[in-house]
């Protein structure tokens, strides 16, 4: 994938990483995503932080990333062979 042009495009990097079943690419769309939601919050950083809301949706998105980052470095086998994510609770 490409990096991001327009405002949305972090949205489609997001989902593409959040819905990815191959366990051998997940790594990779999550780096995507990661890129994406950084480019885009130095655009709304650049000006004026005046959308508080996708700022908002920005921070989620990050948050998520790096949960799933997480389960997938401490807990490959969080990714089953069949491409489905399964966090469990500690």
């Amino acid at each position: 994938m490409k990096q991001p042009t327009s405002t949305e495009h972090w949205r489609e990097f997001y989902r593409a990483a959040i819905l990815e079943l191959d366990p051998a690419k997940l790594s990779q769309r999550i780096a995507e995503a990661e890129n994406a939601v950084i480019a885009r919050a130095r655009e709304l950083f650049q000006d004026g932080g005046r959308n508080a809301e996708e700022a908002e949706d920005l921070d989620d998105a990050m948050y998520a990333l790096k949960a799933l980052r997480s389960t997938l470095k401490y807990n490959p086998a969080a990714v089953t062979s069949s491409g489905t994510h399964s966090m469990k609770v500690a």
